[in-house]
């Protein structure tokens, strides 16, 4: 499996609007990756501005930002959550298989000892399937892929890895599983390791290749988007 986490920590904002925008920004992006606000809904400004106690400055300079990570529309008639189509799923999954894989690849030729120790231990814990819910599974996912990445030792890679997973159907996609195709990833997970402590990079490569095109079929063939209309009330969190 290898659906996206659940959105890290946001890009600071370089204009104006400081801690509360970029809080603005994290919110939005967060409720977008996570399907709390759905694709094809409308974004009205001051009604946002409104839910989140917050003038409509922040919330412009939020959305401009998400337009520009690719997740929201705009333009004369106003912002919208972007509806990905078939051929972009593809597209991103192909940029993922081959960014993951070189990653893959770095960490098998040159991840130190201490970091390909941990994602032993990471996919050591990992849970089973059918005993855990699906949100877990999430976050052993998240994990043991970020752990790969960290061994790859590429800043920059990372990167660019973060960007491509970081839409709402690779968060869906977890829902998407059976227990039996989980369980088949989480052998993928092994075989990826076993690369890994092997040194072979060739091997790592193609296998986390696989890995990530394995999940194309499963989510195009399944994704249903929520039914149109305003999700819930989104909250602003308030600083302790």
């Amino acid at each position: 499996m290898v659906a996206s986490h659940p959105p890290g920590r946001p890009r600071r904002s370089r204009r104006g609007g400081g801690l509360l925008a970029d809080r603005v920004y994290e919110r939005l992006r967060t409720a977008i990756l996570t399907g709390e606000i759905r694709p094809n809904q409308r974004l009205i400004e001051a009604e946002l501005a409104r839910q989140l106690e917050v003038s409509r400055t922040p919330v412009r300079e939020s959305l401009q930002r998400l337009q520009q990570d690719g997740l929201v529309d705009g333009g004369r008639e106003g912002w919208v959550v972007r509806e990905h189509t078939a051929t972009e799923i593809r597209e991103i999954y192909e940029t993922r298989a081959a960014l993951e894989g070189y990653a893959a690849r770095l960490a098998a030729e040159r991840g130190p000892e201490e970091l390909l120790a941990e994602v032993v231990r990471i996919h050591g814990g990992g849970p089973r399937p059918s005993e855990v819910p699906r949100e877990k599974i999430v976050a052993y996912n998240t994990a043991f892929h970020d752990a790969v990445f960290r061994a790859s030792g590429n800043e920059r890679l990372i990167r660019l890895i973060q960007l491509n997973r970081e839409f709402y159907f690779n968060y869906r996609i977890a829902t998407l599983y059976t227990d039996e195709e989980l369980e088949a990833s989480i052998r993928g997970h092994q075989a990826i390791l076993d690369a890994l402590l092997r040194r072979d990079g060739d091997r790592a490569e193609a296998l986390a290749r696989e890995h990530i095109l394995e999940s194309l079929p499963i989510i195009l063939s399944r994704l249903r988007l929520p039914p149109e209309g305003a999700g819930p009330p989104l909250r602003l969190e308030r600083e302790p």
